[in-house]
């Protein structure tokens, strides 16, 4: 009912109502004294019911419409009776089964975005979080949407998976100093089984002092706050989370609870913690639980229950967890599914051979050329590929497959690379074998490519030392058969840059000895005090007085000394040889600079006439 009065009102209504709101709910008006027009904004609020009167000239806002506006739960304050939570009862096996699908669902995507971070690492802001363009790289090649991206590195910053810092190897581009990476912990992390995993995510999240629902939201400055960055840190989140979560575990097991019960409830509870505890907040926080599986079909799940409570967590997703099972069905358009999670050996196996399609409790994966080209990378055989199917399939293999897989292993391999430091090349095809057969060979690990050409792991200069040793007579030569030179020259430093020559002052000239002097004995006059002097007041007597105490120094070519204050307030004093006074302006000789110079009449401030026995 307030809601809808609300949307009711104009635009200065409206105003009144969130002065209020945000500030005292007592107001004080004359519009609330009877015999007020009702079309007046305040008397049409008090009609509405938003408004309480007090009296001719006081209103208040009641508890309920401030809550409302603000966002805040709506009871009433002033009962001793606690909100009650009417929701559901599920079946604690069906929340637990509802828990242990969005755990894995968040296991394979946290894998997903850190074999993304570990392939290209995402330059870190000079503030320390992650950039808007990176967050979108980040979402596009892992497939997410660019707010679950956001929990998700939030989550593994949270753990210690990812990190600020300098990988290594060190990326290619050197336009940002640190990079959020993959940790050390990540290879124990991805080797651990899947309850193990999420128990370390749930925890993280539990106690992390940040806010993750709040990237995108624009701060204080209106700019939107990016992920991992200090703007999203708030002390009281973990506090917050244990408060909500920990009413939901009040509740019998299965008993769901709607985020405006939980935010009532916890608000009557805690008053002062209202503004913190708004509905808006705890939707946020409760989809973050919900996306790690604490809560599920707005219940607290057995796993979440463990994790508040101290209990065995990890335990209690592994029992929630489906069995993983050891087959697969493969079906003819070289799509494989996966009615469960498998085991991990046929998990690696399958994920090499086949690119994941569909993701989930079953999940569907597809065969292709290049698929099955990364499994021969990998080590495997096509012999292997086909026995791995014949024996994991519930299904027949369909002929297609196995063509396939025939046919990339013929093409594959045919053309080789390989990595070698040095090579030996010989024309003397029995001179090379001696080589390879003397005991020489296994050090250098030397390898034959064709009866004239071997190559070996180790450097040139060493190749070439252990064959001498050997009392073989080896030149070395470069990519275009060059002989080279390889002695060594001994130890080499920098040059030190030379220390440039002390330079000594150059002897003054004439004219310069000239200035110092005119300048010295300027400040000698200008220092000794004057008879008959003016100071300015800004009053007109006493600015005639000065025009003509200058303009009488013009006639006579006699000089004065001036107290000057230029445009930066910088107040001097100098002795000058008046020229003419008018327009506003003095022009007079400077002997100090050797020039005329122009000076502002209201900016002197004194001025005195100069002896001319000092002159």
């Amino acid at each position: 009912e307030i809601s809808a009065a609300l949307n009711a009102l104009d635009t200065r209504e409206r105003d009144l109502l969130e002065t209020l709101a945000n500030s005292s709910p007592i107001g004080r008006t004359r519009d609330a004294a009877p015999g007020t027009p009702p079309e007046r904004p305040v008397q049409r609020l008090l009609a509405a019911g938003l408004l309480r009167w007090l009296d001719e000239q006081t209103v208040e806002l009641p508890a309920t419409v401030r809550q409302v506006i603000r966002g805040e739960p709506v009871f009433d304050p002033t009962t001793l009776t606690a909100p009650v939570i009417g929701g559901d009862k599920l079946k604690p096996a069906d929340v637990n089964a509802a828990a242990a699908g969005e755990a894995l669902e968040l296991v394979r995507q946290c894998e997903n975005v850190i074999a993304v971070l570990g392939a290209a690492p995402a330059p870190a802001l000079r503030a320390g979080g992650l950039g808007v363009r990176e967050l979108r790289r980040v979402a596009k090649t892992a497939d997410l949407d660019e707010a679950r991206v956001s929990l998700l590195v939030e989550l593994l910053s949270a753990a210690g998976l990812i990190a600020s810092g300098t990988p290594d190897p060190a990326p290619v581009s050197d336009n940002a100093d640190e990079y959020w990476t993959p940790t050390l912990a990540v290879d124990g992390w991805l080797n651990a089984s899947t309850a193990r995993r999420w128990e370390v995510l749930a925890s993280a999240w539990v106690d992390v002092p940040r806010v993750p629902w709040m990237i995108g939201l624009r701060d204080s400055t209106d700019k939107p706050i990016a992920a991992l960055s200090e703007e999203g840190r708030a002390p009281a989140a973990p506090r917050d989370r244990q408060a909500i979560l920990g009413l939901l575990s009040e509740l019998d097991s299965g008993q769901t609870a709607s985020a405006v019960e939980v935010s009532r409830l916890l608000a009557w509870r805690r008053p002062r913690w209202s503004g913190r505890l708004r509905t808006f907040a705890i939707e946020r926080t409760l989809d973050e639980a919900a996306a790690l599986g604490l809560v599920a079909r707005g219940a607290l799940s057995s796993p979440g229950r463990a994790l508040l409570h101290g209990g065995d967590a990890e335990a209690e997703m592994q029992s929630a967890l489906p069995e993983p099972i050891d087959y697969i069905l493969v079906q003819a358009d070289l799509t494989l599914v996966a009615p469960g999670p498998l085991v991990p050996d046929l998990l690696e196996q399958v994920s090499l051979v086949a690119d994941i399609e569909s993701a989930g409790s079953a999940s569907m994966y597809r065969i292709s050329e290049d698929s099955v080209r990364r499994a021969l990378d990998a080590g495997l055989t096509a012999t292997e590929l086909h026995a791995m199917f014949a024996s994991k399939s519930k299904t027949p293999v369909p002929q297609s497959l196995s063509y396939l897989i025939d046919d990339v292993a013929r093409r594959h391999g045919r053309l080789r690379a390989g990595v070698a430091a040095s090579f030996i090349r010989c024309e003397d095809a029995s001179l090379l074998a001696e080589v390879l057969a003397s005991a020489v060979a296994e050090p250098l690990a030397l390898r034959a490519l064709a009866p004239t050409v071997a190559i070996s792991q180790a450097p040139l200069r060493e190749v070439l030392t252990e064959l001498r040793a050997a009392g073989f007579a080896p030149a070395g030569e470069d990519s275009s058969g060059t002989l080279v030179d390889l002695r060594p020259r001994g130890a080499r430093v920098p040059n030190r840059r030379s220390r440039p020559a002390s330079r000594m002052p150059a002897s003054p000239s004439a004219d310069q000895l000239a200035s110092l002097v005119r300048t010295m004995r300027a400040g000698d006059r200008a220092s000794a005090p004057g008879r008959g002097g003016v100071r300015t007041d800004g009053s007109r007597e006493n600015n005639a007085a000065t025009i003509a105490l200058l303009a009488t120094a013009a006639r006579d070519n006699s000089s004065v000394n001036i107290g000057y204050v230029d445009a930066q307030g910088v107040a001097t004093h100098r002795i000058v040889d008046p020229v003419s006074v008018g327009g506003g302006q003095l022009d007079a000789f400077d002997p100090a600079s050797g020039a005329v110079r122009r000076f502002t009449l209201h900016r002197i401030t004194s001025v005195s006439p100069v002896d001319s026995g000092k002159k």
